[in-house]
């Protein structure tokens, strides 16, 4: 069978490819469902599993073979969608057979150029686009409605289609004029803000890379993005993050300029411009160069970079290509059913960090696809005013990362608990009935006969009083993505009638690979395929377990001038290794079972996924924040805690008072602790005897010995991102872990007797 595979542009000629593949193991990929993003709150950094992120795919250590398990999502494209559907095709190949890579799958060169994974019909088949045909075609549809907000003091503003899109190609030839060079960076650090979007596409536009620069990041770090991509430009948003920039201009022969986009310069320099003069620079400046380098742009080009966050070493520059953002945008848009402008206009908030495709993907290019409006939470969002903006703008769609979603818990908890009696009892029973509802809901795949009347009851009671409250009483999508999120969660917000929607995905597919959607979700899975794309399971143990791999035309380019680390992320046939575990259940849903990289191999040889027993001790003890097992290549398991304690404002840093819930635990279980100094390292018996019985019991349902946490520690503060410990999509780096805590560690496995049951478990000394 031949593939043909589009070159972009202007779709003006076909490359056919003969690739090895076996017709009778693929079906074709044709789905659509419902639904997007979700909520509010407090917390940290910014799609609720997302992959390699911090531990790249290349980082796997399982083999490729053969033994795989193939699937699609087959389901109707809903009819007031039209489709596209075209001649040409390009499908994956099923075999790992192939020896040799294909380069047109892949590049490592900034400049280089790929084979585009098109299908023969349905959503894999739409035409691609460069982000300047996309947002053309999104101004002549819907230029006069709005396309971002923001407060100024006590006063909104906002700009339509037609503006923003004036404002980046200004922009544009603003950067131009700078002496932005084709497939060089532009670099952008800031929280987000009008002038992050606009520098963001006019830097795609001028022919160059958008490139988000995590807001922690410390000056090398800065440095090490900045000379990867030869950036040309850095946009930053203050004089904090200036200076960060400063520290390493020497180091950055490619920077010809800084551009400050808010408040006032605290000092002239060369080559450093405010926002107002950099637009200046551009205004009056002729069409015909911006216009010329638009023109010679194709959908199959680098115009993105995503830098992995490094858990394992220095981070990677994710390759995005128009077609990845383009296509990806189209794909989920349809997929989740958002609604278009003319006919009711979807409102998101924009306050995860930027630097992540979670963010971007919903914020930008999603919400421009079907001409969505944008407001930008205040910088402050995840110290606490979050939660002020939401209930101003009222967004239909919701993006949150799990510490978000948990952070919301903790208040509600703390506030109810607070409440009277009868205030109580009401919600208790309120929540008993939203949790069944929605449960059998779930189970009908969101088809019930009738509502039940204790549910509407309910619902008038308090669930619309709760969705009001935290500026969700118009949201139909509330999502998690980028770590993984605990049952426990999910059922909290499910009995208050706000189903949360897991999706999954990596920096590599262009952000999601897999969604839930009101009509097909299930509890701790991380949903369906997108339409177009494809998931194996590669090597699949006799439960059904293994390396999930998938195949799109989200799949990512390749790493910038890393052609080794491509080639380990990407197998011979061009199928992404995800390095996560998973497996599918009989109705195609799909279920994170571990990590790789992650997997505790015992000294016995029993290989254990650590995160569903990290999430069952958090469960069994709530005054738990952050947990970890220890056991690789050791005789048993370990686990170090941390407990619920407040976080610094400013800093973000944990600090010794522990959170009013959890002084509010300590209470009840008989201790007066207030920080926590008071507990750490076994010194409040009444805590730690309250630890080892949730402990005990999640070791009573364990699977085998081996599975059974034997020792453990209380730690002197929680994980953070200042910290070290987390990463910035608060996912935990076991290595940092491990080795910031290695004399804990080793007393665990000192004077080595090795308990069988729980209860001769050994607190540390």
């Amino acid at each position: 069978m031949h593939l043909i595979v589009c070159e972009p542009a202007a779709m003006s000629t076909a490359v056919v490819m003969d690739p090895p593949r076996d017709d009778s193991n693929l079906q074709s990929s044709c789905v659509t469902g419902d639904s997007i993003a979700s909520l509010d709150e407090v917390t940290m950094d910014s799609t609720a599993n997302e992959s390699s992120e911090e531990e790249s795919a290349g980082e796997r250590e399982a083999e490729t073979g053969a033994n795989t398990e193939l699937t699609n999502n087959p389901t109707d494209i809903p009819t007031e969608w039209p489709t596209h559907t075209q001649t040409v095709s390009a499908q994956r190949p099923d075999s790992l057979s192939l020896a040799v890579a294909k380069p047109d799958l892949w590049t490592s060169s900034g400049d280089g150029e790929v084979k585009l994974r098109m299908g023969e019909s349905g959503f894999a088949s739409e035409p691609p686009l460069t982000v300047d045909q996309m947002f053309k075609t999104a101004v002549e549809r819907f230029g006069s409605y709005t396309a971002l907000g923001w407060k100024e003091g006590e006063q909104t503003k906002t700009i339509n289609y037609q503006e923003y899109y004036q404002a980046c190609r200004t922009a544009a030839k603003s950067f131009l004029k700078l002496g932005l060079e084709r497939y060089h960076g532009v670099g952008i650090l800031g929280f987000n803000s009008a002038e992050w979007f606009i520098s963001d596409i006019a830097a795609i536009l001028a022919g160059g890379f958008a490139v988000g620069i995590y807001t922690t990041n410390s000056p090398d770090a800065c440095q090490y993005v900045a000379e990867n991509c030869k950036a040309n430009i850095i946009v930053v948003e203050n004089h904090k993050q200036l200076q960060k920039i400063l520290q390493v201009q020497d180091k950055l022969p490619h920077l010809k300029a800084i551009i400050q986009y808010k408040d006032a310069l605290k000092e002239k320099r060369p080559n450093l411009y405010t926002w107002a003069e950099f637009m200046e620079l551009g205004r009056d400046e002729p069409d015909t160069k911006l216009d010329d380098i638009i023109a010679i742009q194709k959908p199959n080009q680098c115009c993105t970079l995503i830098y992995t966050s490094g858990t394992t070493g220095q981070p990677k520059g994710v390759m995005l290509s128009h077609d990845n953002l383009t296509w990806t945008a189209f794909a989920v848009g349809r997929y989740v059913r958002l609604a278009e402008a003319t006919k009711s206009q979807e409102m998101v908030v924009s306050y995860l960090p930027l630097s992540h495709i979670a963010a971007q993907m919903v914020d930008i290019w999603v919400t421009m696809k079907v001409g969505g409006a944008t407001y930008f939470a205040q910088p402050d969002a995840l110290k606490g005013s979050l939660v002020n903006t939401m209930r101003e703008v009222r967004p239909t769609a919701f993006m949150g990362v799990p510490r978000v979603w948990e952070k919301m818990q903790e208040k509600m908890k703390s506030v109810g608990a607070k409440s009277s009696t009868v205030r109580r009892k009401v919600a208790v029973w309120a929540k008993g009935v939203g949790l069944q509802t929605n449960l059998s809901k779930m189970n009908q795949n969101g088809a019930m006969a009738r509502t039940p009347m204790n549910y509407r009851l309910a619902k008038k009671l308090v669930f619309k009083k709760v969705r009001k409250a935290l500026g969700l009483d118009r949201c139909t999508k509330c999502y998690t993505g980028a770590a993984p999120i605990t049952k426990d969660t999910l059922e909290f917000f499910l009995s208050l009638d706000i189903p949360v929607y897991e999706l999954y995905g990596m920096s590599e597919s262009t952000g999601p690979h897999t969604i839930s959607l009101p009509d097909a979700f299930r509890l701790t899975s991380v949903g369906k395929l997108i339409p177009g794309c494809e998931t194996k399971i590669n090597n699949p143990d006799e439960e059904g377990n293994g390396e999930i791999c998938f195949w799109g035309r989200h799949v990512f380019m390749g790493y910038l001038n890393q052609a080794d680390k491509t080639e380990d992320a990407l197998d011979a046939e061009g199928w992404l290794h995800s390095g996560d575990l998973g497996k599918h259940d009989d109705n195609g849903f799909l279920f994170i079972t571990g990590r790789i990289k992650e997997l505790i191999i015992t000294a016995g040889g029993e290989n254990i996924p650590p995160v569903p027993i990290e999430d069952a001790v958090k469960e069994a003890v709530p005054l738990v924040s952050n947990a970890m097992l220890i056991g690789d290549k050791r005789k048993f398991l370990a686990m170090l805690l941390t407990i619920k304690c407040q976080v610094n404002g400013d800093t973000g840093a944990p600090e010794d008072e522990l959170m009013p819930e959890a002084i509010e635990l300590c209470r009840k279980l008989g201790s007066n602790a207030t920080r926590v100094s008071e507990i750490a390292g076994g010194r409040d018996p009444v805590i730690h005897a309250a630890i080892q019985e949730g402990i005990n019991r999640v070791n009573e349902k364990a699977t085998s010995n081996a599975q059974r946490i034997q020792k453990w520690t209380i730690l002197n503060q929680d994980f953070s991102i200042p910290g070290g410990e987390l990463g910035p999509t608060m996912k935990l780096k076991r290595p940092v872990v491990m080795k910031m805590y290695k004399e804990q560690v080793e007393n665990f496995y000192k004077e080595v007797v090795t308990p069988s049951t729980p209860d001769n478990s050994m607190p540390p000394k």
